[in-house]
């Protein structure tokens, strides 16, 4: 992604590292302590910082993301459509935070074989994604969007590259913190994932294993 969309649609928004925080605290069940996890579209590297674990690598197109990584974080700037299996591995975890969409359909398709490619046998993939079915009025105010994902057509599109779907939560969090202003306390967002009502929701999270 270029250093034009971080600084007009994705700046750096101080209250996501908060959240992140809580986040990963959320989904550490299926993120061991001892695993070697790697996100891709890291940007802001806002995920793979809270994560606790041996070995955490983020992978971007963005040269600017090395600025934002923890130390411990490796950084590798790279397109992951096409360079993936060039990291070394294997990974017991990937995670994706709002990063398929924005390759083409086809190219979705061939990101996802990749990181079945370089993630272990019982290997995770965690992501969270735009759910189009709630989140279809803004999924577009984006300009870099290509690709389309629900709840029914992400878990098929994984399953069709070999892995098996744990967990699929349609509404997991707000579509965007964009209007957000000030901080987020973490007792609010420890509130939203653990409430059946989910005001605002347009983000989906899916888990699936490596079979």
């Amino acid at each position: 992604m270029s250093a034009g969309y971080h600084d007009v649609h994705l700046q750096e928004h101080p209250a996501r590292r908060a959240v992140w925080q809580v986040l990963a605290d959320h989904l550490s069940p299926w993120v061991p302590t001892g695993a070697h996890v790697v996100e891709i579209g890291a940007g802001h590297c806002q995920w793979i910082n809270a994560v606790r674990a041996q070995r955490r690598v983020a992978v971007d197109s963005w040269p600017g993301m090395a600025e934002f990584a923890a130390p411990g974080v490796e950084t590798c700037v790279m397109d992951a459509s096409r360079d993936l299996r060039t990291l070394t591995g294997p990974f017991d975890v990937a995670l994706a935070s709002n990063c398929l969409e924005h390759f083409e359909p086809d190219t979705v398709a061939a990101v996802i074989a990749d990181v079945h490619a370089i993630l272990r046998p019982g290997g995770r993939f965690l992501i969270v994604q735009p759910n189009f079915r709630y989140a279809f009025r803004h999924y577009f105010d984006d300009y870099t969007h290509r690709a389309i994902f629900t709840d029914v057509s992400l878990p098929n599109l994984l399953r069709s590259r070999g892995f098996r779907i744990d967990v699929v939560r349609p509404r997991f969090l707000p579509y965007s913190m964009r209007d957000v202003k000030g901080s987020v306390p973490a007792w609010l967002v420890r509130a939203y994932l653990a409430s059946p009502w989910k005001p605002r929701a347009g983000q989906m999270l899916v888990v699936a294993t490596r079979a």
